[in-house]
């Protein structure tokens, strides 16, 4: 596809994406297994899996009604189930990094709701130390920086959000960046949920909360002004209002765009829907983000690809999306600078 807003000679797209350094801030912990691992822990726990996660292609997902939603976090929880010990939990975050390095990211912050793994882990406290070490062996081995974003669950009542908000400003000075608010945004009010941000905010944590993919424009504004986000999981919808665009795009907040999920949940019918464009050129800052790759069969790469072939987007405005992506991030200064100028040497090529 032809595109006049990036230079003449970068319409040839032939630079490799798994080349381009960028940054990694929308992935969720159980979602991010390898299906071959998750086959391999099925059969050592004796935990039956259906159809859809055995069949070798991503299941067939829709979840913009509530049945549908309830079918992928039904999916979602078998796999978790097969997360029982701490070397499942290292195993996990290593490939993970393992996937993600030869993806091209340098830094990875991947978001967990330790609650959901504490009853097998001995607690909630010993289940976030177990990720947390994980965390820090996985990026010992592979190099990678990687960080925790604590979620949230929307579904559960706004005291256990407390709870974790207050659990991970504790955990801060052992890899806890940000505090997130995960599951169904169609399910409780965002302002339910204002002081827990309050407390991760207070505690030197960004507020990541989800917004504006199973809920329209409403839900991000509400993350924006009930809960101060500095950066909006998902946020696609607010292509559906140029006023909040320019709002995102005046505060600087960064949208976690993970586009083949968008389509694989029926939030939009097929990759050239996804208003990225749109999103862009209002000057909304995007990060690229692989949600739940094994849900949806495709990592972080493959989004950039997908912005590319279905977007029209040329090597010059895809490092530009590599870029905001870094900035987005946690990262220290001295890794932020490493990546820029490794984005810089990606375009010289």
């Amino acid at each position: 596809m032809e595109n006049v807003s990036g230079p003449p000679h970068d319409d040839r797209a032939t630079r490799d994406i798994r080349l381009l350094p960028k940054a990694h801030l929308h992935l969720h912990f159980t979602g991010s297994m390898r299906p071959t691992t998750l086959l391999e822990l099925a059969a050592k726990y004796g935990v039956h899996l259906p159809d859809a996660l055995t069949g070798g292609e991503p299941p067939q997902l829709r979840a913009t009604d509530e049945r549908g939603w309830f079918r992928f976090q039904r999916l979602y929880d078998i796999a978790r189930s097969c997360l029982r010990t701490p070397e499942d939990i290292q195993r996990l975050v290593r490939e993970a990094a393992e996937e993600d390095v030869r993806d091209g990211s340098g830094w990875l912050e991947i978001q967990v709701d330790p609650t959901s793994y504490a009853p097998l882990l001995g607690g909630l406290i010993p289940a976030l130390e177990i990720i947390l070490d994980a965390v820090d062996a996985a990026s010992r081995d592979t190099g990678l920086g990687i960080r925790v974003v604590v979620a949230a669950n929307r579904m559960k009542h706004p005291l256990d959000a407390r709870t974790l908000a207050r659990l991970a400003v504790r955990y801060a000075d052992r890899g806890v960046v940000g505090f997130g608010l995960s599951n169904d945004e169609r399910r409780g009010m965002a302002r339910d949920f204002d002081r827990a941000f309050a407390i991760a905010r207070e505690g030197g944590l960004l507020a990541a909360p989800h917004g504006g993919e199973l809920s329209g424009p409403s839900s991000v504004r509400d993350c924006l002004d009930d809960l101060r986000a500095s950066r909006i999981g998902h946020g696609v919808r607010a292509a559906e209002d140029p006023r909040l665009l320019r709002k995102l795009a005046d505060r600087g907040v960064t949208c976690e765009v993970c586009p083949a999920s968008n389509v694989a949940l029926g939030v939009y019918e097929k990759p050239d829907d996804v208003p990225l464009r749109t999103l862009f050129e209002a000057g909304v800052p995007m990060a690229l983000g692989a949600d739940d790759p094994l849900l949806f069969g495709s990592r972080l790469a493959a989004q950039y690809e997908l912005v590319r072939r279905h977007h029209g987007f040329t090597d010059v405005e895809l490092a530009e999306l590599a870029r905001q992506s870094v900035r987005a991030s946690a990262a220290p200064a001295g890794t932020r600078d490493k990546l820029l100028a490794g984005i810089d040497a990606w375009l010289e090529d």
